[in-house]
Parts: C-alpha cells; sequence; structure tokens
C-alpha cells in the first residue's frame, strides 16, 4: 500500500502539472469563464483542489491549518500564480509518502471539521484525496475540451512502455522513473 501511495504522489504532481500546462495557455476570460460541472469554472475547480489539497496535507504533516484553509475559496485568481503553489503541495504529498511506515500508515490523523474534530487512518485519508484530486481533475479536463485548448492525456501514467511520453516532463519536474517505480522496502 505505501508503494502505491508513493506512486499516486508522483502521478498527482505530474497530472497536475500537464493540466496546469495546458490551462496556463487559456486567455484570462476562458480561465474564469463560467461552464458546467461542480465548481462554476476552471478557475474555481483549480483552486478548490489547491485548498483542499493544503488542508489534508497540513492534517497529514500534523500541522494545524484545518479549517482556515477554506476561508478563502479562490485564493489565486491566475494560473501563473496557482501553479506553483499547487506543485509545492504536490511535492509535500510526495515527501509525506515517502517517509510513511507501516504504523504511520494507519496512524489516527487529526481533521478539524467545522463541527467536530474527526480521526481517520492516513491510509483512508490518502485515499480520499487521491479519489478527490482525480474526480475534479477530470472536471477540468472536461471544462476544457470547450476552449481552443486541447484537454491533456492523464490516464496512461502506469504503463511502462509509455515511459517515453512522459520523459521530458519528468525532466521538467526534476523527477525520474527509478524514483517513482522503484521499491524503498
Amino acid at each position: 500500500m505505501i508503494e502505491y501511495f508513493r506512486q499516486q504522489a508522483y502521478c498527482n504532481l505530474w497530472s497536475n502539472h500537464r493540466l496546469l500546462k495546458a490551462c496556463a495557455r487559456l486567455p484570462e476570460n476562458a480561465f474564469q469563464a463560467r461552464r458546467s460541472s461542480f465548481f462554476p469554472s476552471i478557475h474555481a475547480t483549480l483552486n478548490h483542489i489547491l485548498i483542499v489539497d493544503a488542508y489534508y496535507i497540513d492534517a497529514l504533516e500534523g500541522g494545524t491549518l484545518g479549517q482556515r484553509a477554506f476561508d478563502d475559496e479562490r485564493p489565486y485568481s491566475r494560473v501563473d500564480t496557482l501553479w506553483p503553489a499547487q506543485e509545492t503541495l504536490d511535492r509535500r504529498l510526495i515527501a509525506i509518502c515517502n517517509a510513511l511506515d507501516d504504523a504511520q500508515l494507519t496512524a489516527d490523523i487529526a481533521l478539524e471539521r467545522a463541527d467536530r474534530r474527526q480521526l481517520e487512518p492516513a491510509h483512508r485519508v490518502l485515499a480520499h484525496l487521491f479519489v478527490h484530486q482525480t474526480h475534479h481533475r477530470g472536471q477540468v479536463h472536461a471544462m476544457l475540451s470547450e476552449t481552443d485548448v486541447a484537454p491533456p492525456q492523464l490516464d496512461e501514467f502506469f504503463m511502462r512502455e509509455e515511459a517515453p511520453l512522459r520523459r521530458e516532463e519528468f525532466a521538467t519536474l526534476g523527477i525520474s522513473e527509478a524514483q517513482v517505480w522503484s521499491s524503498r522496502r
């Protein structure tokens, strides 16, 4: 399970890179335009991904951000400022997953909810976080298809033979196939 979460964390970094690179090509009015989805725009959805990531990543680190993560639902108005903030969170998540051991994986994580303190095992928090990210990236992907910017391919990360297709982006991100796929054990 630890290796799977590590790989998911790297996939998250790579997928966000691809998606935000495409979104950076949008004119501002297209980035902010009202669209059909759970959140009303690409801008709002990307900000939602970021603030929810901040909430859960902070909790996994034992932090105290809690509900303050949601004080500003749209902290970034432009892709060029949102992108580096998202990448910072993605790298924190990789660090969390790289440091996991069996005890940490089952340890309770305190989630400060609006009306209570919720305790969940780290593996459930991580599983939820990866599903949440994938779900909303898919919404942005669909909204991009309504623009002049083609949505990027996001669903072939795990295929060994696809490595050449991601080599350049992995180099840009400073990661390698060996980092992603090597076992720590």
